[in-house]
């Protein structure tokens, strides 16, 4: 990974305090005390604890995270290291804390699996955009997914979060739980991926209209957008088209469309997503992928 400047470090480290506290409380106010294991090594640690009651989760998740984060030294070095050792002890003190002072928010589980579900994704997505992990399959997935590059993070997640799952239904004897915690981490991935490349999202338009010129001309003014010109022919009538091919962020979507819909109204216009972009004005191509 490249070396970064102290003030991004310093930023790094205030994101993944945040993160790592967000993740915690998911963690011990809304799955823990409802013995919901929806995936990782918090979800290996509360089944442990369901049979060593009196080890608080915290404590379980310090000690499995030790022979991972070696495999993390290993793979990405030191810096990544105390990094996310930094980001284990933050959430792990603050699942103990909480864990012992606060305890359970709710007991519906229902409403436990929506909730933790999402602020355990927000907080990892957090920490995982800082360039650390919360340790455990975190460091796993992050191995994998440099072996298999075309799959995405939450890909990973979800194979081996619903493993961990299909166990703790095993061990709780009880399938709602097991159900629940399939609820939870359902709505993690969506808040996951959403975290995790949400930043990124962006569409690609293509446009064919005899006005592409004057399109164009506003859409680089009133979008500060880059447009393509590309050459294309119909495959029926075999005369020959320009196409204008342009990159836009989601939230300038609307308005591309509106100067389409004022020039020509009879324009033909193609929106797909494009899920990453690598350049100006999108992401660096010196960027670690996740």
């Amino acid at each position: 990974m490249k070396k970064k400047a102290f003030k991004e470090r310093f930023i790094d480290y205030i994101l993944i305090t945040v993160g790592s506290l967000i993740y915690a409380v998911g963690i011990a106010l809304f799955l823990d005390p409802n013995d919901l294991a929806p995936g990782g090594v918090s979800g290996i640690a509360i089944i442990i604890n369901h049979f060593i009651q009196p080890v608080n989760v915290g404590i379980i998740i310090v000690v499995l995270n030790i022979p991972i984060m070696i495999i993390g030294v290993i793979k990405f070095g030191f810096r990544f290291l105390l990094s996310s050792i930094y980001a284990v002890a933050v959430s792990s003190a603050a699942m103990e804390i909480l864990g012992r002072t606060v305890g359970a928010v709710t007991d519906d589980k229902l409403l436990a699996a929506v909730a933790g579900g999402a602020l355990q994704a927000i907080g990892i997505g957090i920490v995982f955009r800082a360039g650390a992990t919360t340790g455990g399959t975190d460091i796993i997935v992050r191995v994998l997914r440099q072996k298999f590059r075309y799959l995405k993070t939450g890909t990973f997640f979800l194979f081996v979060d619903g493993i961990i799952i299909v166990i703790s239904g095993i061990v709780f004897k009880n399938i709602n739980v097991a159900l629940y915690a399939a609820l939870s981490l359902t709505v993690y991935m969506a808040v996951f991926n959403s975290v995790l490349y949400g930043g990124d999202s962006a569409r690609l338009v293509y446009i064919i209209s005899p006005a592409k010129d004057k399109i164009a001309e506003r859409i680089m003014s009133e979008l500060d957008a880059g447009a393509t010109v590309l050459d294309g022919k119909g495959a029926y009538t075999g005369q020959k088209k320009e196409v204008l091919m342009i990159v836009l962020r989601m939230r300038a979507l609307p308005e591309a469309r509106d100067i389409v819909r004022e020039e020509d109204k009879k324009a033909f216009m193609i929106v797909t997503r494009a899920t990453s972009v690598f350049g100006e004005g999108f992401k660096s191509h010196d960027e670690e992928d996740l």
